[in-house]
């Protein structure tokens, strides 16, 4: 990452401070990969929709959001009213580091290492290990303290992002592959397990409750 990057995802995040601002922020990612308009968000915060509608558009100049439109009603052709402004998280991630680091760069050549070594196996060891470090009696409120976002149902649980994104989209059987051993690690002895099942817009693993329990 360049300085001016930095500094960049420093502004990105400063926009965050406003309580409000942050709310609606999470109100959006809380919706995971489906865009949200200004009404729900407006809801969700119980303000007016012309304050959501200003703290929303600064998290899109903010490089937080991005805006698509559509038309909710599902008419099309005269009469079906104009295309309501949507927002949605952007797909790519913002980190600070005041000065900056070169975290990501390390993590990257460390994943190339392992990738070429054959050193998987080490590495779904080793994550497993850390996992087990972090018991989980409750696996939706450590998996959301981890940054997972899960979405829990009565028998699954849902992680709409993936903490290691980017270098997921590099390196998916390795990265995919580790993220599971921790997330299988933590649940350990929880009465959960957790498998691969992939979906565009979420992490590549869920949780499912263990059939013999």
């Amino acid at each position: 990452m360049t300085t001016s990057e930095n500094w960049d995802d420093l502004a990105a995040v400063t926009a965050l401070s406003d309580g409000v601002r942050r709310s609606a922020y999470q109100a959006v990612a809380d919706c995971g990969p489906e865009p949200v308009g200004r009404d729900e968000v407006a809801d969700t915060l119980g303000v007016g929709r012309t304050l959501a509608a200003f703290h929303l558009d600064k998290l899109v100049d903010a490089g937080l959001l991005e805006v698509s439109y559509a038309r909710r009603t599902g008419r099309s052709g005269p009469g079906a009213g104009r295309p309501a402004k949507l927002y949605r998280v952007v797909p790519w991630e913002h980190s600070v580091s005041v000065p900056p680091r070169a975290y990501r760069d390390a993590a990257e050549m460390l994943a190339e290492a392992v990738d070429r070594s054959g050193a998987d196996q080490a590495l779904y060891e080793v994550a497993r290990e850390q996992g087990r470090r972090e018991p989980a009696s409750d696996p939706a409120a450590a998996l959301a303290e981890r940054g997972y976002s899960p979405v829990a149902g009565p028998d699954r649980i849902e992680l709409r992002n993936c903490p290691f994104h980017r270098l997921a989209e590099e390196f998916p059987p390795l990265i995919c592959g580790m993220n599971l051993a921790l997330i299988d690690g933590m649940v350990a002895g929880s009465g959960w397990a957790a498998r691969m099942d992939p979906a565009p817009g979420r992490c590549c693993v869920t949780l499912c409750k263990n059939k013999s329990d």
